[in-house]
């Protein structure tokens, strides 16, 4: 894949920003004077054996240019894109340093922990380090997948991006290997020959971090819209070759995906891209951004037939959105020039919650899914927002300024605490701003305009991050069009607001109804999964379970709440029967016109206990409903853009 632009390319002459942005183009030129630096330094030398992979290890020989004296060398923190400080340093172990040939103590920092302290002697310049890390996911007896944290090791108190490193790589032989770095010398890439080092083009610590590996036994690298520039590639591996042959329909999916998503952002701030797929059912999910590639993990059957692909459809899409909004675009505080210092999310809610509107609607203009399963899916997330209770008293601000300790799988009274829901408050959000664009417009313009100038600023970069505050998003939308973005924004992110925010979907020509079965994308949806099929009980009697009736959740105020049941207990039996998916939901059926309670047999720690619940509705599941005369926006936005550029409309 021979990438001919430069790594970090110059400010033309016609580069120009509209007033009031001096600060961001300050940004990108400091930025690019800090690359010059770099590239005068003598780089830190990182080679990564992964072929202990199968094993659960990787190890790392490192080289870092010193001088005598005292040394502090430093291991990332805070992961971009992760929201939370999930640096691996509890996994790095075998930490040994030497120099000419002989060991050095060293001390690791008694309130930083990241940070290891080696004294130089005199006449050193350079420092070598191995170290190893034990792997517990992401990993399998045929595949890796390496975030460079994990063997990273570079001088503290540094901004990453002047911090110069070139990156070698070791894979067991015979796998293929997927990233956006580029190889000095490609002898038989993607493939490396057996025993093989290869390196890569220098780059800085910043750009590393953001250039995760994927190898595999069971690789394949597919082109994708090759009249595109710059190029695209999706790189796949699997723990059985079967899987990593995918579908003509996803190839050709994933390629309109490159298509719209280079209508709809007008620019492109990366000299390649790499779509990472992991296809495994040992290695764990993932969707984890980076500016020229995504690092994307799905279980092994996630893209063989439609209907496993229905709950991955926006994945490749939303990660590959933010390359735009959160790589380059990204908010001003959530950027910090090192991987120690704190990430603040106040404005996750762009950076996360556009990104969920944006994936979700690329998906479906790409075919990843169709319409009606894009409004099926978003009657599923708004009405989970509108039956959280949480809300009550958090608003979707202190998810996101909270995001760091909100990030966790737990779902007991997860409706109470709320979550991440900036990701879904954020797609409402969005939705809103957008069908409010085109009413206020008589449909001429949309927040497709809105993308074209705040994710386009600067043209195209390559790899660069551009910062922004709130004020860039207000005035963005009044270039677009005239109002008063800053309240209608601030309402929905600062205030406490009971409901969720449905105008986007009343706007669109649709309501959120309840009816007594599930659309058939939430059947899909919850019949796939680990352990078997499971039921949905939330909007009536107000329970979350798993396929074996254990209660993973009771909602607020719910019925079930009503009854006293708490997260954790298991249902035996219901009204008289023994539990199963089915007799659940005939007893709610039942419910219906009945003025008796449902009697549940519950085992809780080790005692069972009869708890009586009063619910006379039946079943109800959430769905849109058309709303006749009302302009359709809804499908409006989710139409392909491409064939309608190509036809003039």
């Amino acid at each position: 894949m021979e990438n001919s632009a430069p790594m970090f390319p110059q400010a033309s002459a016609g580069f120009r920003l509209p007033r009031g942005y001096r600060k961001p183009l300050t940004a990108v030129l400091a930025l690019l004077g800090c690359v010059t630096a770099v590239a005068q330094q003598k780089p830190i030398h990182i080679t990564a054996n992964l072929k202990d992979a199968p094993r659960g290890l990787y190890h790392a020989e490192v080289d870092l240019p010193v001088e005598p004296g005292d040394v502090t060398l430093v291991t990332p923190e805070w992961i971009p894109g992760n929201h939370r400080p999930t640096g691996p340093v509890s996994d790095i172990t075998g930490v040994v340093f030497t120099a000419n040939g002989k060991t050095l103590p060293w001390r690791r920092d008694d309130t930083d922990l990241y940070e290891f302290h080696v004294a130089v002697p005199a006449g050193v310049t350079s420092l070598h380090a191995h170290l190893d890390c034990i792997v517990t996911a992401r990993v399998t007896q045929k595949m890796a997948v390496l975030e460079w944290e994990k063997l990273l090791l570079y001088p503290a108190h540094t901004p990453v991006r002047d911090i110069p490193i070139q990156p070698a790589l070791q894979v067991p032989d015979g796998w293929g290997v997927g990233t956006a770095l580029q190889p000095i010398s490609k002898g038989s890439w993607p493939v490396p020959a057996a025993g093989a080092t290869t390196e890569f083009a220098a780059t800085n610590v910043e750009q590393l971090q953001d250039s995760p590996i994927i190898a595999g036994q069971y690789f394949h690298e597919f082109a994708l819209a090759p009249e595109i520039t710059p190029k695209h590639y999706l790189d796949v591996v699997a723990d059985d070759p079967t899987d990593a042959s995918l579908r003509p329909s996803v190839l050709a999916a994933v390629s309109n995906l490159v298509r719209e998503a280079s209508v709809e952002y007008a620019s492109h701030h990366y000299n390649v891209y790499h779509f990472l797929l992991t296809l495994s059912d040992v290695a764990g999910g993932e969707g984890l951004e980076h500016g020229q590639s995504s690092d994307n993990g799905v279980g092994e059957k996630g893209f063989a037939d439609d209907h496993h692909q229905l709950a991955e459809s926006d994945l490749l899409a939303h990660e590959f959105t933010h390359s735009w909004n959160g790589k380059y675009r990204r908010p001003f505080n959530l950027y910090q020039p090192d991987f120690a210092t704190m990430q603040q999310g106040s404005l996750l809610w762009v950076y996360e919650g556009m990104t969920q509107y944006l994936g979700n609607v690329l998906a479906t203009r790409a075919g990843l899914k169709n319409q009606a399963q894009y409004r099926e899916v978003l009657a599923l997330s708004a009405a989970s927002l509108d039956a959280k209770p949480g809300r009550e008293w958090r608003p979707t601000l202190d998810t996101a300024v909270a995001a760091s300790v909100l990030r966790e799988n737990n779902q007991a009274w997860a409706n109470w605490r709320r979550g991440q829901d900036y990701y879904q408050e954020g797609e409402l959000l969005w939705l809103d701003a957008d069908t409010t664009i085109r009413k206020l417009t008589g449909d001429k313009k949309s927040l497709d305009d809105f993308e074209k100038i705040f994710l386009a600023r600067g043209g195209n970069t390559g790899p660069l991050i551009l910062t922004y505050h709130f004020d860039e998003l207000v005035n963005d939308l009044n270039q677009v069009v005239p109002y008063d973005w800053a309240s209608f924004l601030h309402d929905r992110i600062d205030r406490i607001h009971p409901r969720a925010d449905l105008a986007g979907i009343e706007q669109g020509g649709y309501r959120l109804v309840y009816q007594d079965h599930p659309t058939d994308s939430e059947k899909t949806l919850l019949s796939i999964g680990r352990g078997g099929p499971r039921i949905d009980c939330w909007y009536s009697i107000g329970l979350r379970l798993n396929h074996a009736g254990t209660i993973q959740d009771v909602r607020w105020g719910g019925p079930a709440d009503m009854a006293q049941l708490a997260p954790g207990y298991r249902i035996l039996a219901v009204n008289g029967k023994l539990y199963s998916p089915d007799v659940m939901l005939q007893a709610i059926r039942d419910s219906k016109g009945s003025t008796a309670p449902m009697e549940l047999i519950v085992a809780r720690d080790s005692f069972v206990s009869t708890f009586h619940l009063q619910y006379h509705d039946g079943e109800k599941y959430p769905a849109l409903e058309r709303v006749s005369g009302t302009p359709d926006y809804l499908d409006e936005i989710t139409t392909p853009r491409v064939k309608q550029i190509a036809s003039g409309k």
